[in-house]
């Protein structure tokens, strides 16, 4: 779709999954969408890549993975979330490659949903102002891969659950050129929560209060696009079907 205007994500569908690369990745924006999904009793589990352990400069790996993923479950609890893997691959160093999609296929195989949600696999962010991280760019494109590698029963036929053909479609959130939008009015308020939960992880990259910072962020992006959505608060995503 090229026009302005945004179409709503579709509702017809009870699971999704959400595959990034880091905790906090979901929790900069999809999050509010998250939370109106499991208010409307949608069920969402997360797969984070890795830790987070190399995202604190002030705290060593072995350090800060543990207070990364601790952080993460609390964020996943304020947006209904109660199912939360991480598939430990290394923080900063993701490859690209049939590892990766093994695994990620393997997690759509165990938790079998309709909706994928990933993070924007595009080299850049804010249309080429900023470079996007490896990290992203490597689980965003395995994603995209893996939601047919998970259908095919002979790629990767050594995972323990059944192919699953059931994925409709991968929403991919934080890119230039979205398609969709969440309405996130109800929302809105357990999304800035939710990035909330990341204190420690804000408190080394800000000096700013966190409940500003994340307030500042996630209502700031979300009113941003309310003009291309009728007027409303939203998340947006570019949406495959599959």
């Amino acid at each position: 779709m090229t026009t302005d205007q945004l179409e709503p994500v579709p509702g017809d569908w009870q699971r999704a999954l959400a595959i990034v690369a880091h905790p906090d990745d979901l929790e900069y924006g999809c999050a509010s969408a998250i939370a109106t999904w499991t208010d409307a009793g949608r069920e969402v589990a997360y797969v984070i890549a890795t830790r987070g352990e190399a995202g604190i400069d002030t705290l060593e790996p072995a350090e800060s993975g543990p207070v990364r993923e601790r952080e993460e479950r609390a964020s996943a609890a304020v947006v209904g979330v109660r199912s939360v893997e991480f598939l430990d691959h290394q923080d900063g160093v993701i490859e690209y490659g049939t590892a990766l999609r093994r695994d990620i296929a393997a997690a759509i195989r165990r938790h079998r949903p309709e909706l994928l949600i990933t993070l924007n696999p595009d080299d850049t962010w804010a249309g080429g102002a900023y470079w996007n991280t490896p990290d992203h760019r490597a689980v965003g494109r395995a994603v995209l891969d893996a939601a047919g590698d998970a259908g095919n029963r002979w790629i990767f036929p050594d995972t323990d659950a059944e192919p699953w053909k059931g994925v409709r479609w991968v929403a991919v959130a934080g890119v230039d050129s979205p398609t969709h939008a969440v309405d996130v009015t109800d929302g809105l308020e357990r999304g800035v929560r939710s990035l909330m939960e990341h204190r420690a992880y804000i408190e080394a990259l800000t000096t700013e209060n966190p409940e500003a910072y994340a307030r500042n962020l996630i209502e700031g992006f979300a009113r941003q696009e309310a003009e291309r959505f009728g007027g409303r608060p939203a998340v947006t995503f570019r949406l495959f079907p599959c």
